[in-house]
Formats: structure tokens, sequence, C-alpha cells
């Protein structure tokens, strides 16, 4: 990557237009930039970064901070431009904050978005061609180009010698979170999270199985009850050896259902026993207790028989006589029937003469009969009126009709002609809507770039909020171990301190007679050392050692914690700013209100547009209706012409024909009813004359047949008459009485009945009350069996589902002892993981062992071959190794820490440190050619020569054609170095002058 040319627009200092030729101040290799303090040399640093990444490094761009020049005219808007080359490619990059500006029109300000713009030169035609002014796609199109992201760009580019400083001097936990920025070591994290989620999900997976079988194992106990004569084992689930200690347990409870069962099994056999014979007992009391009860009731009936013998008698004498009237009762039938229908004929008469005219009384049937004649010819001659009717019912209606379709017409025009008097007024109304709606989509777009800005800092405040109050709780925890670690410090150095106070008693415990003193290496022991009351004892010691370590990991964590918890805060503090979570999410919602309101206006625009089209088509409709009802009124006229002349003549055929009637329909009526009735009327003439002839004839034959059959009147032969029901009724008594009669005799001449008679009275309640003890003893002996059976088929049943959760257990469990392996392996805290490096660490301590590599080659001509950087992956107490760094001093020989530097020591080395992470960084980052590099400060602290041998490393980056700043307010730094940018600082702002390189 080289920069060509940088242009600033009241950006940061600078009120004005400013200009830097890095193609000019680089070919001399190495160039300064320098200027009095505030002046704005880091500003020209932050223009770089903001062309690239849209953002300046660190914090200089939180919450309530601008990048507009506060000395810029109101009229000038910031803007930053840079040309460089990157990857073969020469781009041009424009960035133009957001900014308030002030109105056109009226006063006040309106603000407006932020632009990019991104142009790549074509060198065959010497032209600049536009790609693209998209942030988002500027944004991945610069970080795929220079394959670093952000924050590597300014560790790698814009080399900050105070962060390398720090770095040079951190702890392995703050060079792993750089480290990890830089080498972008996520996937290893996620590597570690992954194998430690899946450890998670195996031993809940495990827990769950033993939960299961433990379940299943409390089923059993339940379904046991009493034979589960041992409980269930005390093991929590997740510990080994459950499995096989509740399958023994299990075998036990099973062996003491089956004994119980075969027991149940005896008694149901005994109780079977005494039933049956119970049960034989009680029929025999039974059948006795009938037979005499039978023989008791059979007396009964004989004696009530005796008493009604007079009844029986009397109902014989009856059943004679209506023998006798069933000779009469066909000559009875026959006079009841003819009487009826002779009383039906004369009432028919009787009405059917009321419905005639007087001039018909007296009339007979024959009379009757050709007067309906007479009315039927007449009614035949009526039948061509009646079409002549029919026809002047459908003129009148065509008439009807066409006045109703000259009123809709008419109607139908002055509808028109008002709606097409407003056709323009209408069209001007829909064309408005249509007008309105796309300005608010116009809006809608605009208010849909601001919203989700507005949210994210909205969210990023209310996170800001939580993580402060976490931030509070993590520093009281961290507090509260920094106390314990201390406490348990304590404690152990106190224990040991008593330990080496007695350590002869300890020693003299392992003296042996002949065998020579560790100490002295004397044979002899005449009086070894005694130990005293309350010495402590080795285990002791250890057990206050392991409660210091933990105590001391619990600190480090939470100081950890803490750390993480500040770091996103101020994080999201930076994405939020120092606006409150309310006032962003009022703005916020406020932004969404209004944006929902033009998006809602918006989406009529669709509706208006089709309301005009349907308004435009109706207007076509109506035209086109207005023609169609004129035509028709003109061919109205000649229908209604033709029409009159024929009602007239058809008028005038039926006043002639209906006579009296008010119509021909109505004389027809009248002829028709007339008939009908004379008809109807002779009809019951002659149906009452049969009647009364066949009435006579009967009153005949009644009297000969009551004559003959003995008795002196009809009446009387009527009243010995019997019906059907009442014949049927009698006999069933007189047939009863005979049956009983029979039935008694046989029961009573039963022999079984007659002895069982002379038998002492049976007792069946007793017999019965016996079965039914008996009964109720076989039942609870069945019931006791089944719930034994039931019990064992039960236990049978779960602990064949224990054996399959067993089963199931098995791989589960052994898949869990892998996956924890291996967790623990990349978490660092397996016994097998000796250093306690995590996976993480062990990659970024790869990184930082080339990192060391790389600056050792500069730092030994920086320091005259004095100092070389090495990595270092011993632990640093109980801490986890990985990320240690030590310089080896080669006048002593000796390997020490980093921290023992100089002032001027610790600059060169951190800078030494910070071109070899460059060149890893570009490495890793695809091999980009960073050809230029700016050096920010630490030049100070330098004497004459070591500054000499660090320009000289400086500038030996110039063999491969690279070009470095190195920003100083150092004087003796203007007189080295040739190429100089100086920052001049002003009453009106900043401006930038160039000096040398050209």
């Amino acid at each position: 990557m080289r920069l060509h040319r940088l242009t600033v627009t009241a950006f940061g200092p600078f009120g004005g237009r400013q200009e830097i030729d890095f193609d000019a101040l680089g070919r001399a290799g190495l160039f300064l930039l320098h200027g009095a303090t505030g002046a704005g040399k880091t500003s020209v640093l932050d223009a770089v970064c903001f062309a690239l990444y849209n953002a300046v490094p660190g914090t200089r761009q939180s919450a309530g901070t601008t990048l507009r020049s506060d000395h810029a005219a109101p009229g000038t808007r910031t803007e930053v431009c840079l040309d460089l080359t990157v990857a073969g490619r020469r781009i041009e990059v424009t960035r133009q904050p957001p900014w308030e500006r002030p109105k056109k029109r009226g006063t006040g300000t309106t603000t407006e978005k932020a632009q990019s713009w991104l142009r790549e030169h074509d060198a065959e035609t010497g032209t600049w061609k536009d790609l693209s002014r998209s942030h988002q796609e500027i944004g991945a199109e610069i970080e795929s180009l220079l394959g670093m992201s952000r924050d590597q760009f300014c560790q790698v580019v814009l080399l900050p010698q105070g962060d390398f400083a720090r770095f040079l001097r951190a702890d392995a936990e703050a060079r792993g979170k750089l480290l990890g920025r830089l080498f972008d070591t996520r996937r290893f994290a996620s590597v570690e999270a992954h194998l430690a989620e899946r450890r998670r999900a195996a031993q809940a997976e495990v827990t769950a199985g033993d939960n299961r079988l433990l379940a299943v194992a409390h089923r059993i106990q339940q379904a046991a009850g009493d034979a589960a004569e041992l409980p269930l084992p005390d093991i929590a689930p997740g510990e080994p050896g459950l499995a096989a200690a509740l399958s023994a347990w299990a075998a036990v409870a099973r062996a003491g259902a089956r004994e119980r069962l075969t027991v149940a099994a005896c008694a149901v056999t005994a109780a079977e026993s005494a039933q049956a014979r119970a049960r034989t007992e009680l029929a025999a009391v039974q059948e006795t207790h009938r037979l005499q009860t039978r023989y008791a009731e059979a007396r009964a009936r004989a004696a009530r028989l005796d008493e009604r013998a007079d009844e029986q008698r009397a109902w014989q004498e009856r059943m004679e006589r209506a023998r006798k009237a069933e000779t009469v009762t066909p000559a009875l039938a026959l006079r009841a029937a003819t009487d009826a229908e002779h009383q039906d004929a004369r009432r028919a008469e009787t009405a059917a003469r009321a419905l005639l005219p007087d001039r018909f009384d007296g009339a007979s049937a024959s009379g009757l009969t050709a007067a309906a004649r007479k009315a039927l010819e007449e009614l035949g001659g009526l039948e061509s009126a009646r079409r002549a009717e029919q026809r002047l019912a459908e003129l009148a209606e065509r008439r009807a009709e066409a006045d109703r379709q000259e009123r809709a017409d008419a109607e139908a025009l002055q509808e028109a002609a008002a709606w097409l008097d407003g056709w323009e007024s209408r069209r001007r109304t829909l064309q408005k809507r249509i007008e309105h709606a796309q300005d608010a989509a116009t809006r809608a777009e605009h208010l849909a770039g601001r919203l989700e800005p507005a949210r994210e800092r909205a969210a990023a405040a209310h996170r800001r909020d939580r993580l402060a109050a976490q931030a509070a709780d993590a520093k009281e925890q961290a507090l509260t171990a920094r106390e314990d670690a201390g406490a348990a410090h304590e404690h152990w150095l106190h224990l040991k301190e008593r330990r080496l106070q007695g350590i002869a008693a300890e020693l003299a415990q392992g003296l042996a007679p002949g065998e020579p003193c560790s100490v002295c290496g004397a044979t002899e022991h005449p009086e070894p050392a005694r130990t005293v009351e309350g010495h402590v004892g080795r285990q002791a010691e250890e057990a206050a050692l392991a409660a210091y370590r933990g105590a001391d990991e619990h600190r480090a964590e939470a100081e950890r914690a803490l750390a993480d918890v500040r770091e996103a805060l101020a994080a999201e503090t930076a994405a939020a700013g120092d606006a409150s979570a309310r006032e962003l999410a009022d703005a916020a919602a406020e932004l969404e209100q209004r944006h929902a309101e033009a998006r809602q206006v918006a989406l009529g625009l669709h509706a208006a547009r089709e309301a005009l089209a349907r308004a435009e088509a109706e207007h076509e409709r109506r035209l086109a209706h207005r023609q169609e009802a004129a035509t028709r009124a003109a061919s109205r006229s000649s229908l209604r012409e033709s029409l009159d002349r024929e009602q007239a003549a058809l008028e005038e055929e039926l006043a002639q024909a209906r006579g009296d009637a008010a119509s021909v329909a109505v004389r027809a009526g009248q002829l028709e009813r007339q008939a009908a009735l004379l008809t109807d009327a002779a009809d019951a003439v002659r149906a009452a004359d049969d009647a009364a002839r066949r009435l006579k004839d009967a009153d005949a034959r009644l009297a000969d047949a009551a004559y003959r059959a003995g008795f002196a009147t009809p009446e009387d032969a009527a009243d010995a008459a019997l019906d059907d029901r009442a014949h049927r009724e009698l006999q069933h008594r007189i047939d009863a009485r005979r049956q009983e009669e029979a039935a008694v005799r046989a029961v009573l001449a039963e022999p079984d009945t007659a002895a069982a008679d002379r038998l002492p009275p049976a007792d069946p309640q007793a017999a019965q009350a016996a079965a039914d003890a008996a009964d109720l003893r076989l039942r609870t002996a069945v019931s006791a069996r089944a719930a034994a059976e039931h019990r064992c088929a039960e236990l049978d049943r779960l602990s064949r589902q224990s054996a399959a959760e067993v089963r199931q257990l098995g791989p589960l469990r052994t898949e869990f002892d892998r996956v924890a392996r291996l967790a623990g392996l990349t978490a660092g805290t397996s016994a097998e993981n000796e250093r306690k490096m995590r996976l993480e660490s062990y990659v970024l301590a790869a990184r930082l062992e080339q990192v060391a590599a790389a600056a050792t080659a500069r730092l030994q001509r920086m320091s005259s071959g004095r100092y070389t950087l090495v990595h270092s992956d011993d632990r640093a107490g109980r801490g986890r190794s990985g990320l240690g760094l030590h310089v080896v001093d080669s006048w002593t020989g000796r390997e020490r820490d980093t921290a023992t530097l100089s002032g001027g020591e610790t600059f060169f080395a951190s800078l030494a440190l910070a071109l070899g992470l460059a060149d890893v960084v570009t490495d890793e980052a695809g091999g980009v050619r960073l050809d230029t590099l700016f050096i920010d400060e630490g030049f100070g602290s330098l004497d004459d020569q070591t500054l000499d041998e660090v320009l000289d490393v400086l500038d030996s980056l110039r063999e491969r054609d690279r070009s470095v700043g190195i920003v100083s307010h150092v004087a003796d730094l203007r007189r080295r170095v040739h190429a100089q940018l100086e920052v001049v600082k002003g009453r009106a702002g900043s401006r930038v002058r160039q000096v040398g390189g050209e």
C-alpha cells in the first residue's frame, strides 16, 4: 500500500482545504511530520484512517465529538480525499461525514447525510472510473484490498509507540487481547467454546440419562411397595456406579415380589375349596325353601278359587246369551250402516240446495241436470273473448315497460350529466393524491436511512447502562477476591513459618538406627527432636498453599471479568455517546413514527393510481351510456303508436262479450261455478233417495232375525250382543279360572313339594350369608394374587426399561469422557496440559514467537547487537503460560523481563517490536505490501548514538521502496531528516507546509 495524495477540508484543526503530497515526501524514504503541540500532527493520521475506514483510531471519535473543524466556514463541508495504490490498483476514496449546514431558504440549519465515493484510475485511458457510493460496499472493498481491519491498520501502518511500550511491559492477558485483535484467533476461541459447549451438553445428557434411570428406579420402588426390602442406593445423578447399584437393587426387589406371588397363589386355592362347599349348601337350602313356599302358595290359591265359584257361573250364563245374539249381529250392523248413510245423504242434499238460487228450490234431480247443461253451453262461447282479454293485458304490460325504460333512461342521462360536469375537478384531485403519495415515498426512503443508526445508538445506550451496573458489581467482586487472596496468602505464610520452626522434629521422624542423618550425616541419633503441641505438618501447609492458589485464581478471574466488562462498557459508550438511553430511544421512536407515517402515506400510491384509472374508465362508460339512451328514446315512439291501435280494437270486442260482468274472466267464472253447483245438487238428490230405500229394507230384515233368535224385540238382541273386545275379555276370564284350578291341583299333587312341606322351615338367609363370606374370602385372595402378578409384571417391565436406559447411557458416558478430556486440554484446565495453556494462547504464542524473531533483526541493530527479544512460555505463578516476552542481554548473557529496560531502551525495543509485528501481520493478511508507514513519538528518549542507529534502521526500510513518516516534535530530528511536513497552527485553524523531498 502506497499513499500518493491526501486532501482534507474543514477536518479537525484544519479550517480550510489542505493538500499533502506523499509522493514528494516519500522520495527521500524518510520524512518528518512535526509541529507545535496541538497543531494537528495526529489529525493527519486520523484523516488517512477516516478515508479508508470511515472512522478515526481509538476513542477519538467517541459520542459527543465531531470531526468537523470549529474554524471552518458555515458553508464549507467537511471532506477527506485519499489517493493511494493498493494491491496493484490505484484508487481514490472520498469521505464526507454528516454535517449541519445553513438552510438555503429561511433561517436555521439542516442535517445532511454522510457520503462516500470510491474511484479507480484507468492507466490505459488516464481517467478515473466511479466504482461505488455505498458506505458498506466501499468499506468491504477497502478491507478486502488491504486485508486488515481498522485495528490492525492502526497497529501496523500507524505505529503507536505508546501502545507497544505498554505491550512490551504488559502481562500475558493484555498481550493476548492485542494479539487476538491483530491476528483474529476467534476461530480457535470458537473451538474452545464449541468443545466446552459439547462437554456441557454431554454432561447434561449423562445427567439426564441418570435422572431417567433414577426415575425408573423410583417407579420400581413404587411398584414393589413393601416388597422392596432395601432402600434405593444413595448415589447422585452423574456419579459413576449408579447404573450397577440400581440394577442390583432392582433384582432384589423382583425376588421379593415373586415370593409374595407364590404365597398369594396358595391362599387362592384354599379359598376356592371353601367357596365351593358353601355354594353347595346354599343351593340345597334354597331349593327346600322354594318347594315349601310353592306348596303354601298353592293351598292359598285353592282357597281363593272356592270363594269365587258363583262369579264363575254368572260368566258362563252371560256367554250363552251372547252366542244367541251373534245370529242377529249381521242384521243389526246392516241397519246401523244404512241409517248412517241415509243421514249423510240428507245432510249433503240440504247443503247442496243451500248454494243454489231460490228459483231451484224443490227442483228434481233431472231438472237440476238440465240447468247445469245449459250453463256449460254458454261457457263454451266465451273462449275467444278470453284470448282477446289476455292479449289486451300483454299490450298494457308492454306499454308500462316502455314507460319504465323511458323514466330509467331519463334518470341515467341526468346522473351522467351531473357526473360528467364534475369530471375535471375529480381528475385533478386524484392526480394531486398521486403526487402526495410520491412525495411521501421519497420522504420515507430518506427517514429509513436515518432510522437504523438511531436504533443502533439507542440499543448501545441500553447495553451501556446495563454494563455500567455490571462493572460496579464486577469491581466489588474483584475487591472481595483480592482481600480473600491476601488473607489466604498471609495464612499460608504463617503456617509455613510455623512448620519451619518445627522442621527438625519433622526430619527426626525419618531417622532410623544406623542410617545417616540427612542434615549432619551422623549415624547415631542420641536425642532426636520431638514434635511439640501445635506443630504444623506438611499436609496442613500444602492445604493452605492450595487454598491460597485457589483464591489467587479466583482473584485473577474476577479482575479479568472486570476488565472485560470495562472494555465492553467503553465500546458501548463510544457507540452510544453521552446521551441517555431514554433520549436516544425517544429520538429513534420519533424517527420511526415519522417513517411509519410517511410510509403509510406512500402505501396509498398504488391505490391512488388505480382510483384514477377507474375514474377514467367510468368517464368513458358514462359517455357511451348517454349515447345508447338517446338511441333507445327514438325507437320507443313508433312502438307506442302500434300498441295503441291494437288496444282499441281488442277493447271493443271485449265490451260485447262480457256483458254486465266486470270482465270476460269474471263472467266465465260465474258460469263455471253455477254449472258445478247444479251438477253437485242433482247428484246429492239422487243419493238421498237411494239411501231412504236401503234403510226401509234393513229394518224388515232386522225384525225377522231377532224373532228367529228368540228375542222379543231387536233392542233385546242388541243388548245381549257383545263386541269382540268384551267377548275376548269374558272368555279370557273363564279360561284363566279353569287354568288356575288345573295348576293348583298339579302343584298339590307333586311328591317333592308335598315332602318338602313336611320338613322343618328352611333358612336361606343364613346359608346366603355363609356363601357370601366364602365369596368375599375368595375375592380377597384373588385380588391379592392379581396384585402380586401385576407387581411382578410391572417390575419385569420396568427392569427391562431400566436395562434399556443403562445400555443407552453407556455410549453417552463414553462420549462425555472423550469430550471432557478434549475440552480440558483446549481450555488449559486438564492435568495433561502441564503449562495450563489454552488453544487460543497456544496459537498466539506461535504468532508472538514470529513477531519476536522479526523484531530481533532490527533490535540488534538499534542496540548495537546487545539485545535480543525471545518468546517465553513459562508460567507466571499460578497463571497460564504461553505469552511471555523476555529480552536477552548479550553483555551479561542473562535473560530478563522487558520491564527492566530503560526508557530509551524501551522505545527502540517497542519500535522494533512494532516493525516486526507489522511484517508478521502483513504476511498474515495475504502479503499486502505496505510502502507507507507512520511512527508516532518516542524519539525524545534516545541519546544521539542510539538515535542514529534507530534512524539507520528506519532508513533501511527504503531498501524495499518504503517511505516512513516520523511523527515527532524532537528538534534534533529536523536537522537529521530533510523531507518534512510541518503542521502550523493559527487562529484561523492549522495548515500544512512541506519542506524538502521535492
